[in-house]
């Protein structure tokens, strides 16, 4: 039915989102599912680094399973870093019905709900053997989307405003899709 890439950086609030969205979207009588980029590439491909390629076989190979669920007549939440734009470009023009929703974050508010310690051991003076060396956006390149279908800022807005405006958006979207499709037969 229709992949909803979800990027942002470690603590923006991607999977809250998502998994908030697919409880409200669930009520609703939608199918929806989850796919988290931490918990794939730990569970289905752990052999992956996070170098610049094996990052881009992650999103690769994670859009690959969301596909297969759209395809079912899912929507799909796929909630990943999703650093680079070529890639999310890539995504959105290989498949159909494919929205980017930016979740945005300011350093201060990602650094005090750093629950994994990433921040702090990124922030680490380089001599320091703790050090982390590749936290997107702090010592890795991150692609913020310039034009994303929908921007959430997490920094600002609630959890609850924030999913709402998530599920008023997927709704808003698969409306606007059967219209086009039903009308003019553009996909």
């Amino acid at each position: 039915m229709m992949l909803i890439q979800l990027t942002g950086l470690s603590g923006a609030g991607k999977t809250t989102l998502a998994e908030g969205a697919k409880n409200a979207l669930d009520v609703l009588g939608y199918r929806v599912g989850v796919l988290d980029g931490d918990i794939c590439r730990r569970q289905l491909w752990p052999e992956l680094t996070f170098s610049r390629q094996d990052r881009q076989k992650n999103i690769y190979r994670l859009s690959s399973v969301a596909q297969l669920l759209c395809q079912q007549g899912v929507i799909v939440f796929m909630a990943a870093i999703n650093p680079y734009q070529s890639v999310r470009a890539d995504v959105s023009a290989q498949y159909p019905n494919v929205r980017t929703v930016y979740v945005r974050c300011d350093l201060p508010t990602l650094i005090r709900r750093d629950t994994k310690g990433l921040y702090a051991r990124a922030l680490l003076p380089n001599e320091h053997p703790d050090k982390l060396t590749n936290l997107t956006g702090i010592n890795d390149l991150y692609e913020a989307p310039p034009t994303p279908d929908l921007l959430i800022d997490t920094t600002t807005q609630s959890e609850a405003q924030a999913i709402a405006r998530l599920v008023e958006f997927v709704q808003r979207s698969i409306t606007t899709d059967y219209h086009r499709t039903a009308y003019d037969g553009s996909r």
